[in-house]
C-alpha cells in the first residue's frame, strides 16, 4: 500500500481502540506490513505535518489519540480536535488537484478564488511531503492562456459570491452596453457561470421581475442587502438559459430553432471533436464533410461562430441564418476590400 493509505490505516486502527485502548507498535507494523523505520517516519509525519494528536502511552505500551485536556496542556488544543478527513487522496490524485488549482488561478486573474482556496492548497502540499518541490514544479509546467479575458473587480466577485452562498440579495449598479445605460437594481443570485473567459451571473432581477443574465465585468458597484434572496429552482434556471446556443440563449421558450451547418472535410477534422451544444447532432458524411445540427434562440453568437470558419462552412437552414451570415460576409468584404 502507498503512504497515504498507510496514514489512513494508522488512524483507523487507533480510532478503533477509542475509549482508552491503545495499539502497540508491533500491531501497527504487522497490520501495515512495513519496517520499524518506515512506521516511525509515518507516525512522525502524522503528528508533525498532519496535526494528528497521536501520543505514546508508556503505561500500556501503545499509541492512542490525546485527550482534549492533554492537547491543551501541550499547547496544541487544535490537535485535540483532529478529524480523519472525509476523503483521502493518493499522490497522483493530489497532483491532479494541484494542477486544478493552477487552472483556477489561470481563470481567476484577480486571485479571488485562489485566495480562498489557499488553505486547501497548503494542506495538499503538506500531504505530498517529500514531493512538495515536485508538485510546485508541476504547477509551473501548467499554463492557462485566456485571450480576450474580461477581468472582474475582486470586491464585486466576492460580494456576489458571498450573496450566492448565503442566499442574500445584492444591490448593484450595472452598465447595459447595448443601450449604453446604467441602472440600479436588486437581484437574487442563482448561479455563477464562467463562459469563454468571462464571468456571468444568472439572477432573479427584482426590477424587471424575471430571470436575467449579467456580465460581472459590467457591474460598477455591488453590495449585500440584508434580505433573503428569492429562490428559483435550478431546473427553471437551466431551462431559461441553457436550452439554446451560447450565452445569449435566455428566454428561448417559444422561439427555439434548429440550425443545420455543413463543414468541409478539412474543417470536419476539428469540428467533429467539438461540442457546440449538449443537444447537437453531428453526422460525418461519406465524402468527409460534417453535418451539424443544433438548437438556438438568439442568432448573435451562432453567426459569429459560423463566420470564424469562413469558407469551410455553409448554413443549410434556416434561410434567415444563412442570409445573416451572407450579409456579414458582404459587409466585411466592403469594409476590408482585398482582405483574404
Amino acid at each position: 500500500m502507498d503512504r497515504t493509505e498507510r496514514f489512513y490505516r494508522i488512524e483507523m486502527l487507533i480510532r478503533a481502540r477509542a475509549g482508552g485502548g491503545c495499539v502497540s507498535f508491533a500491531e501497527l507494523m504487522a497490520e501495515l506490513g512495513v519496517s520499524r523505520a518506515t512506521l516511525k517516519r509515518d507516525l512522525e509525519y502524522l503528528r508533525e505535518r498532519m496535526n494528528a494528536p497521536i501520543v505514546y502511552d508508556r503505561v500500556v505500551n501503545g499509541y492512542r489519540f490525546a485527550t482534549p485536556a492533554e492537547g491543551a496542556r501541550a499547547g496544541a488544543a487544535a490537535r485535540a480536535a483532529h478529524e480523519l478527513p472525509g476523503l483521502w487522496f493518493s499522490e497522483g490524485e493530489i497532483h491532479a488537484l494541484l494542477t486544478m488549482h493552477q487552472l483556477i488561478r489561470g481563470l481567476d486573474e484577480g486571485g479571488v478564488l485562489a485566495r480562498h482556496l489557499q488553505p486547501l492548497l497548503e494542506r495538499l502540499h503538506g500531504m505530498l511531503g517529500g514531493s512538495d518541490g515536485e508538485s510546485r514544479e508541476l504547477m509551473k509546467r501548467v499554463k492557462i492562456a485566456s485571450p480576450a479575458r474580461r477581468p472582474v473587480a475582486a470586491r464585486h466577485f466576492e460580494v456576489i459570491g458571498s450573496a450566492l452562498t448565503r442566499r442574500q440579495r445584492v444591490h448593484m449598479r450595472y452598465r447595459t452596453r447595448s443601450r449604453q445605460e446604467v441602472t440600479e437594481r436588486v437581484v437574487s443570485p442563482q448561479r455563477l457561470v464562467h463562459y469563454r473567459n468571462t464571468w456571468y451571473l444568472d439572477a432573479w432581477c427584482h426590477l424587471t421581475e424575471k430571470l436575467r443574465r449579467f456580465a460581472l465585468d459590467a457591474v460598477l458597484e455591488a453590495r449585500l442587502v440584508e434580505q433573503r434572496a428569492r429562490d428559483v429552482g435550478l431546473r427553471t434556471v437551466e431551462a431559461e438559459f441553457d436550452t439554446g446556443y451560447g450565452i445569449f440563449a435566455a428566454s428561448a421558450k417559444g422561439k427555439l430553432q434548429w440550425a443545420t451547418l455543413r463543414f468541409t472535410a478539412e474543417a470536419a477534422q476539428w469540428v467533429a471533436h467539438e461540442q457546440w451544444h449538449p443537444a447537437q447532432q453531428a453526422t460525418l458524411e461519406r465524402d468527409g464533410t460534417l453535418t451539424l445540427q443544433l438548437p438556438y434562440a438568439s442568432d448573435t453568437e451562432l453567426v459569429m461562430d459560423v463566420l470564424r470558419h469562413g469558407e469551410h462552412v455553409r448554413v443549410i437552414q434556416p434561410e434567415r441564418l444563412a442570409a445573416l451570415v451572407a450579409q456579414r460576409l458582404q459587409e466585411a468584404a466592403r469594409q476590408y476590400p482585398g482582405a483574404g
